[in-house]
């Protein structure tokens, strides 16, 4: 719990919301503040399942703009396969740059197909980029290390078999939202720590990093919209069983555990203002700073957890939107 001056929770304020972002709230109604809890969570996963379902491989191909395919490769000694959405612009033949994307859900929800339409029209498209959304085990019935190790055991494959998969395997982001922006800075760390291929950036979005709880913004905007302290909680507990909050929890389980930041390649991190991660993921990129390191940090005024899904017409989001493909652009430049 945050101490010192002002340290009364009565006593804060809570950032303001964007216009328009206000509107959509409201709209939203009671959704938007809804908590998953231990005894709701099974319910909410199969009300996400019904209300997001994985688009088909045929819808996702829309009109014949983008090749698609869903790739099964080997997973993790012991593990299941790995389920793999391949996604690129029809008609290219040369090696493509890849985005090597984690949905989100708070490790508890989420499909791999849901996000390709938005990751494809913002990004695959303009940039000429292929795709690869990983089918992730989730918890509470995949604990850690489930779900980074299918991620893992995926980019290897990836990076293994890029001439099959018509891709630069010197052109590789790791990227994700949310859960899936954890993911992928854990996943940038195993790379570095098993001596895997580096990738050349990741693409962290909103990320969910720290099982700890401790930071201001997570008390201070403990009843946030969209993804609230009681909602992480439920989540991070799901992951982790027995091993949450243990003093020795592994970085790859919780990137903002991680001591050691160096060797790691650029990072992009966005986050709202007005949403709970904001100063685990400003931490992330101070420490990456701290390092020496790379990292470029946006946090977008009055912006709640996951604005740009649900007002996508906003400004704010247009310009977040604007700076993920600028940076995107130039790491895959160089």
């Amino acid at each position: 719990m945050p101490s010192g001056p002002g340290s009364d929770r009565t006593t804060w304020g809570v950032p303001p919301f964007d216009p328009e972002l206000s509107v959509v709230l409201e709209a939203l109604g009671d959704a938007a503040r809804e908590s998953v809890t231990p005894e709701n969570l099974a319910a909410r996963q199969e009300s996400a399942a019904v209300s997001r379902p994985s688009p088909t491989v045929e819808e996702l191909r829309a009109d014949g703009r983008f090749e698609v395919e869903e790739l099964r490769v080997p997973g993790a000694p012991g593990a299941p396969e790995v389920t793999l959405v391949s996604a690129r612009p029809a008609g290219i033949t040369r090696p493509l740059p890849l985005l090597y994307y984690m949905h989100g859900g708070g490790m508890i929800m989420g499909n791999a197909g849901s996000v390709l339409p938005q990751v494809l029209r913002d990004w695959a498209l303009p940039l000429e980029l292929a795709v690869l959304s990983v089918e992730y085990r989730t918890a509470p019935q995949t604990p850690y290390p489930g779900a980074v190790e299918d991620c893992y055991a995926g980019y290897v494959w990836a990076v293994e078999h890029a001439e099959r998969l018509g891709v630069d395997a010197d052109r590789v982001v790791v990227g994700g939202k949310s859960a899936g922006g954890g993911l992928a800075a854990a996943l940038a760390l195993l790379a570095r720590d098993r001596g895997a291929p580096a990738p050349i950036g990741q693409l962290l979005l909103c990320p969910m990093l720290d099982d700890r709880g401790e930071t201001f913004s997570s008390h201070q905007l403990a009843d946030a919209v969209i993804w609230n302290r009681t909602s992480n909680t439920t989540a991070w507990h799901a992951l982790l069983g027995d091993r949450y909050g243990a003093a020795d929890l592994p970085s790859y389980a919780a990137p903002a555990r991680a001591e050691d930041l160096s060797g790691l390649p650029p990072a992009y991190i966005d986050v709202g203002s007005a949403e709970l991660y904001r100063d685990e993921d400003v931490a992330y990129a101070d420490a990456i700073w701290r390092a020496g390191g790379e990292a470029e940090l946006h946090v977008w005024p009055g912006a709640f957890h996951g604005f740009d899904t649900f007002a996508p017409d906003a400004v704010l989001t247009q310009d977040a939107r604007a700076a993920r493909l600028h940076w995107l652009r130039r790491v895959l430049a160089r």
